[in-house]
C-alpha cells in the first residue's frame, strides 16, 4: 500500500485540467448556439453573427452596423467510470456514474464598426474548463476525487480591411482562472475512512495572451479564414492542504502553494462557400498544441516532496500530443425568417487516458436553426450529441473503463443597432 500511495499521490495534480465535457483534452468549444448547430464547422470564416470574435477577429470587418450576440450553452454529460483493483488480494470493482455534472457555458460578443476599414470587437467566453466529481469513498480516490477549473477570457480585438479581399485582425486576452481540487483516501488501509480527504488545493490566477486572424474573401459567396490563439500559462497561487503530512511533514497543514497550468495554443483554418441561392457548405480544421502540456508542478516553500526535493509539493508528468478537430457542415435558408443547419465533427484524442482525464475520440452530430424576427433581431438554437469512444486503461493498480457521451444545447440572441 505504501508504494501505491506514493505513486498515486504523484497523479493528483493532473485533475486541475481534466475535462469530461466535451472536447478532446480539456478544451471548451461551446462559443455560440449558431456554431453548435453546425458542429462548429467554418467558424473562422462564416461571420453570420458577432460570435465569430471567438475564432477570428479579422472577420469583424464584415459587419456594417454595431452588433451584439449573447449565448448560453448547457452541457449535459453522461460519463461512467468502472474501476477494478488489480491487487489479487482485493479484486474489487466500483462504478462511478455521471462523474461530470451539468455545465453552463455563457458567452457574449460585441462588434463596433468604425468605418469601412476598421472595426473593434469585445468578446467574453471560455476556451478551457472542467468540473468533475467522483464519490468521496471511490476506491481510486487518490486519482479521482473532486475537481473544478473555470476560465473566463475577456478578449478585445481590432479588425482592419486591407483591401476588398483581405482583412486582418489582432486581439489580446485577459484570462481569469479559478481551481479547486480535493482528493480522498479511497481505502481504509491507512487506518482512516475511505472518504477522508487527503489533499486539497484551491486558488485563482490571471494570465495574458493574444490572437491574430486573417479573412480572405474571394467574392461574396466564397471566403477563407485563418486564426491563431497563443498559449497562456496560468500561475495559480492558493492554499495547499496536506491532511496526512505526506508533503509538508505535518498532518492537517495548510501552506501556500503555486501551480502552473498550460492552456495550449490553438490554430484554425475554415472555409465558407455559398454553393446555391439557399445552400452553403462550410468546414474547419482546428489544431491544438497539446504537446506543450508536459507536466504539472506544484511548489511551495514549506513542501518537501516524497523524493526529498525541497519546495516541491507535487509533480505529474503528462503524455499529450498535438491533436486535430475536423468539422463539416451545411446551412439552408428556408425563407427570410428561418435558416436551418447541420454538421459533423471528429475531435481526436489528445492525451493518454487517466482517471482524471479519461480522454478519447469524440464524434459530434449537430443540428440547429435561426429565427429572424426582423432585420435587427434574431435567435439561434443549436443541439449536439457527442458519442465518445469507449476506453479501457490501467492506472496506479486499477483497470478502468470509461463510457458515455454528452448532449449539448444552446440558445443565442443577436441584435443589430
Amino acid at each position: 500500500m505504501s508504494k501505491r500511495f506514493h505513486v498515486t499521490a504523484l497523479a493528483v495534480a493532473a485533475a486541475l485540467t481534466s475535462l469530461q465535457a466535451q472536447s478532446a483534452g480539456f478544451q471548451v468549444a461551446e462559443h455560440s448556439a449558431s456554431g453548435l448547430g453546425r458542429a462548429f464547422a467554418g467558424e473562422a470564416a462564416i461571420a453570420d453573427n458577432a460570435a465569430v470574435l471567438a475564432r477570428n477577429p479579422a472577420a469583424s470587418t464584415m459587419f456594417k452596423q454595431r452588433t451584439f450576440s449573447g449565448a448560453l450553452s448547457i452541457v449535459d454529460p453522461s460519463v461512467d467510470i468502472e474501476s477494478t483493483d488489480l491487487n489479487p488480494n482485493v479484486s474489487s470493482t466500483q462504478t462511478a456514474k455521471d462523474i461530470a455534472p451539468l455545465g453552463i457555458v455563457p458567452a457574449a460578443y460585441y462588434i463596433n464598426p468604425i468605418d469601412d476599414k476598421l472595426a473593434l470587437g469585445l468578446a467574453m467566453f471560455s476556451n478551457y474548463g472542467v468540473t468533475t466529481e467522483y464519490p468521496q469513498a471511490f476506491q481510486a480516490g487518490l486519482s479521482a476525487g473532486k475537481t473544478s477549473l473555470i476560465t473566463v477570457n475577456l478578449n478585445p480585438s481590432v479588425g482592419y480591411r486591407v483591401n476588398d479581399n483581405l482583412s486582418l485582425g489582432l486581439g489580446v486576452s485577459l484570462i481569469y482562472g479559478t481551481a479547486e481540487l480535493h482528493r480522498y483516501s479511497g481505502s481504509t488501509n491507512l487506518g482512516n475512512s475511505a472518504s477522508d480527504q487527503i489533499i486539497g488545493l484551491e486558488g485563482d490566477s490571471f494570465g495574458f495572451g493574444w490572437n491574430i486572424g486573417a479573412l480572405y474573401e474571394v467574392n461574396k459567396d466564397h471566403r477563407f479564414g485563418l486564426s491563431y490563439r497563443s498559449q497562456t500559462d496560468l500561475d495559480f497561487e492558493g492554499d495547499f492542504t496536506d491532511n496526512i503530512g505526506l508533503f509538508t511533514g505535518t498532518p492537517n497543514n495548510t501552506v501556500s502553494g503555486d501551480l502552473t497550468v498550460v492552456l495550449p495554443a490553438i490554430a484554425e483554418f475554415s472555409g465558407f462557400h455559398q454553393v446555391a441561392d439557399k445552400w452553403a457548405v462550410h468546414y474547419s480544421v482546428q489544431w491544438t498544441q497539446y504537446s506543450k502540456f508536459e507536466e504539472l508542478r506544484a511548489t511551495g516553500s514549506e513542501c518537501t516532496y516524497t523524493d526529498g526535493t525541497e519546495g516541491l509539493c507535487l509533480l505529474k508528468e503528462e503524455d499529450y500530443d498535438d491533436n486535430f478537430r475536423y468539422a463539416i457542415g451545411t446551412t439552408y435558408s428556408l425563407n427570410p425568417h428561418w435558416t436551418i443547419r447541420a454538421g459533423y465533427a471528429l475531435d481526436e484524442q489528445a492525451g493518454k487516458p487517466t482517471l482524471s482525464i479519461p480522454d478519447t475520440d469524440r464524434h459530434w452530430y449537430s443540428a440547429g436553426f435561426t429565427y429572424n424576427h426582423n432585420e435587427d433581431l434574431s435567435f439561434d438554437f443549436g443541439f449536439a450529441y457527442l458519442a465518445a469512444k469507449e476506453m479501457t486503461f490501467t492506472e496506479d493498480g486499477f483497470s478502468n473503463k470509461s463510457t458515455g457521451g454528452a448532449i449539448i444545447s444552446a440558445g443565442q440572441v443577436n441584435y443589430t443597432f
